[in-house]
């Protein structure tokens, strides 16, 4: 017997490990790269995504309270004042039975063909889970059945607390979802998943179930359905969409007149009378605080509890008192000439203090501070008004009696303000890494809070854990502040297929948060992941693109700067440096070139003539016009739907004019009345005298024609 000897040397052994390991090396780092520019593409496309929908916010602030600003300085008479009067009618003096009179349902006949759900009240388990079939089918509800659930739901709601408290037991566990925006598909799935609201399976919505997602009415009506079945395991929490002035600009509005042509606008009055009595917050075991966005460090639960919530129509405009005279007329003024001493002056806190107001051109820069507070002297003035009518009545009528004069009849105004702002930062605010308590100037509302006020306040109020919304994050959720604090988002594919995942949490006895995550769209489980992170960032461009374009003027100028000699080329640091200069959005601009910029020259420069010509308008019409109606497109189109008062979806040409000159005050540019008539009679092509507010907006869709014809051939 003997040992066999291997005919394999020792050196070739060395050199075959040493390969693979060099191999295996290479594939780790290139494995590692591709990872790093996937997870790259990735935040920089969510960031582009965020940053246009915060502008958004902001942009629909700043054009309320310029409107505010001219209902409370323009004359009554004044046409601009007529035109945008009717949406600020929050406080009309109207008693509950008069306005369930005024949505009453019984004149309204429900026909035979009609083959939706038909509900009877009280609801049964039945007709709740016969809904949520319905709408899973594509059914409609008839409108006589939405405004007598609306109706109930009202009445319920005028019941309930500012603050609800409940309670876990051994056996329950609570599950809170996060923002909806009208994706009824993630509200299905997470009844799916998680179970059907019920005595054992209680739930917390915590705001924002309207608005972008094209079945916000059908949410409310299943999520209202609920709360009637289980007023004491459902609740719902306020979200800064439950806002009909916000409606008007994210689809809410637009969904539900769509939807019911006949009596849409009654339902959206029933439905601004029922966001105004949804409760502000949940606390649950007495531990932990469900809010939709935050709290500032002046934020203070007792002072939340007592506020009259249902003042608030829209949490944006801030509080009026009331001035009435002895005849009994009453007029609401802004009660702001306390307020500019009062103690939350000495806090920069979002839209609460007050700023000039400058010239025309600042207009595009306020944010809801510069409007909310008024001239102090326009109180005094109109006060001196109606005394010096009233001693001029007397003078005519020597049978009176008594002197008349006017008195103001209000609540503290340091109160009132108090609550306003309470109100505003529950609904608004956003965390922040660093400690303190600053203004929120990209949302242009609410405050951005700091870990040490998050501390402090759940300190004061002895409670662990503070759950809110309010911000869509990638994975669903997202823990900061010492995960004291936790964001929560329910709506998956917010901003595209794929861009991010919705989550809901179970709290059970011991408090400790349990996250599901989930994706509802089928589409997701089927692209790999580079084809997800491929497709949200080909849409997240063309927004990008759109965007550009819309500041084509200032770029050009900024270029401009740069190319002294006119050549019309730039190279690209200068290109990334003036782009960056113009946007503020904080992008790898230099990364981004390649997907932006085709245009180039031999030596490499940017061609920035070339680049915006290959950017067209579908069908250009008035040329001084299109970059004003692409930089504010929504801006304009919630002007429209404010003008359109009868719900029609058209506007006379009159109005037309008269809304072209409302938005020339608050427009950087200058808009001619020739121009006007001249983009009137062009849109009007059949000439029936009213546009097509649906076709003025498509007119003007931008388009990248070298990527659309990119994308059809990768998809």
């Amino acid at each position: 017997m003997g040992c066999g000897v291997s005919n394999i040397h020792f050196s070739d052994v060395s050199r075959a490990t040493l390969s693979a390991i060099k191999a295996a090396v290479l594939i780790q780092r290139w494995y590692r790269q591709y990872v790093a520019r996937t997870e790259m593409r990735r935040r920089c496309t969510w960031h582009i995504f965020q940053s246009i929908e915060y502008s958004g916010e902001q942009a629909q602030i700043k054009l309320y309270n310029f409107l505010g600003y001219l209902m409370d300085n323009f004359t009554p008479s004044s046409n601009e004042r007529k035109l945008i009067s009717h949406i600020f009618r929050e406080n009309d003096v109207c008693r509950d039975a008069e306005w369930e009179r005024y949505f009453c349902y019984k004149n309204i006949e429900v026909p035979e063909i009609y083959s939706g759900p038909h509900l009877t009240f009280p609801l049964t388990v039945e007709q709740a889970m016969g809904l949520v079939e319905a709408f899973r089918n594509k059914k409609q509800l008839h409108s006589r059945y939405i405004l007598q659930l609306l109706l109930e739901t009202w009445k319920l709601l005028r019941k309930l607390p500012n603050i609800n408290r409940i309670s876990t037991c051994q056996s329950k566990e609570i599950t809170i979802c996060g923002d909806l925006h009208g994706q009824l598909e993630d509200l299905l799935l997470i009844f799916y998943k998680n179970g059907m609201p019920s005595l054992e399976k209680p739930y917390v919505f915590n705001g924002d179930f309207v608005d972008r997602g094209h079945d916000s009415i059908e949410i409310l009506i299943i999520l209202f359905a609920f709360l009637l079945l289980y007023p004491s395991n459902v609740y719902l929490n306020r979200g800064n969409h439950e806002d009909h002035i916000v409606n008007l600009r994210y689809g809410f509005t637009k969904e539900v007149l769509t939807k019911y042509k006949m009596h849409g606008k009654r339902i959206l009055k029933l439905l601004q009378k029922i966001f105004s009595w949804l409760p502000l917050a949940t606390v649950i075991d007495q531990r932990v605080l469900v809010i939709h966005g935050g709290i500032s460090d002046s934020t203070d639960l007792g002072i939340i509890a007592r506020v009259d919530r249902h003042k608030y129509i829209s949490a944006l405009r801030p509080p009026k008192r009331r001035v009435t005279s002895s005849a009994g007329m009453s007029i609401d003024s802004e009660a702001d000439e306390e307020w500019s001493n009062s103690k939350f002056l000495q806090r920069r806190a979002s839209m609460t203090y007050p700023k000039p107001f400058g010239t025309r051109s600042n207009f595009q820069n306020r944010s809801l501070q510069d409007f909310s507070d008024r001239i102090r002297e326009k109180v005094e003035d109109e006060v001196e008004l109606c005394r010096r009518r009233t001693l001029h009545l007397e003078e005519q009528n020597q049978n009176d009696e008594n002197e008349q004069c006017v008195s103001i009849q209000s609540v503290n105004s340091d109160n009132a303000k108090e609550e306003w702002k309470q109100i505003l930062d529950l609904l608004w605010s956003d965390p922040m890494v660093q400690d303190g308590c600053i203004p929120n100037e990209v949302r242009g509302g609410g405050c951005y809070w700091g870990p040490d006020v998050t501390e402090y306040f759940l300190n004061r109020h002895n409670l662990q854990l503070l759950i809110r919304s309010h911000e869509c994050k990638q994975e669903g959720y997202e823990f900061c502040h010492n995960r004291k604090v936790l964001t929560l988002f329910s709506a998956s594919n917010y901003y595209d297929v794929g861009s991010n995942r919705g989550a809901y949490v179970k709290l059970g006895p011991d408090l400790v948060p349990y996250m599901v995550q989930y994706q509802a769209t089928s589409m997701t489980r089927e692209l790999t992941v580079r084809q997800s992170v491929g497709r949200t960032e080909r849409s997240a461009l063309k927004v990008l693109r759109e965007q550009l374009f819309a500041h084509k003027s200032d770029l050009l100028s900024t270029f401009r700067v740069y190319d002294t000699e006119n050549t019309g080329l730039i190279n690209l640091s200068d290109w990334a440096e003036a782009v960056e200069s113009v946007m503020h959005l904080g992008l790898p601009w230099r990364m981004l070139r390649s997907q932006l910029v085709t245009c180039k020259s031999s030596e490499g420069m940017i061609s920035y003539y070339e680049w915006f010509n290959e950017l067209t308008i579908k069908k250009p019409q008035t040329d001084g016009l299109i970059e004003t109606l692409y930089r504010h497109r929504s801006t304009i189109e919630t002007i429209f739907r404010i003008v359109d008062t009868d719900n029609s979806g058209f506007i006379t040409i009159e109005d037309f004019r008269q809304t072209w000159k409302l938005l020339s005050i608050y427009l950087k540019m200058e808009i001619t009345d020739e121009a006007i008539s001249d983009l009137a009679v062009t849109i009007d092509s059949n000439n029936d005298g009213c546009i097509d507010i649906d076709e003025f907006m498509e007119a003007f869709r931008l388009t990248d024609k070298k990527n659309v014809q990119e994308w059809r051939t990768l998809w």
